[in-house]
């Protein structure tokens, strides 16, 4: 156990405490982040970057609890761009003493879909540890 600015906390698997020049502590999200596309997507290095920068940071608050986030991208109409809402976005996200949480979200463009099923999961996570809070 480790104090940090007067609280007894203890870092997880997750987390990695560092100290910046001016001393103060911050801890690093090393959630682990998996990004898949199916074959109608170009899945590009600088989209995998920035959907887990995206994912990291928005679920940042849990970094404690989860261990892995799943991200699978897929375009449910095949390529075609004659039906809205196409690209589908499905997040599992794996929380220590819990099952897999899985969603799916689909958009009209990669980035609404992926912040959108992120918005989802920040809520089910948040929904899924208050459960366990109250048992």
């Amino acid at each position: 156990m480790c104090l940090l600015t007067g609280v007894n906390w203890r870092p997880s698997q997750a987390t990695i405490i560092r100290t910046n020049q001016s001393g103060y502590f911050h801890k690093e999200n090393k959630v682990q982040v998996q990004f898949h596309t199916d074959n109608h997507i170009e899945g590009t290095e600088a989209m995998a970057q920035w959907a887990t920068s995206t994912i990291k940071d928005s679920l940042a608050r849990f970094s404690g609890q989860i261990t892995r986030v799943e991200a699978y991208l897929s375009d449910e109409n095949g390529g075609k761009k004659n039906k809205p809402d196409s690209i589908q976005c499905t997040l599992e996200a794996r929380l220590e003493g819990h099952q897999p949480l899985v969603l799916k979200h689909q958009g009209a463009n990669l980035n609404q879909a992926i912040e959108g099923a992120i918005e989802k999961m920040d809520r089910l996570i948040d929904s899924t540890l208050g459960k366990t809070a109250r048992v």
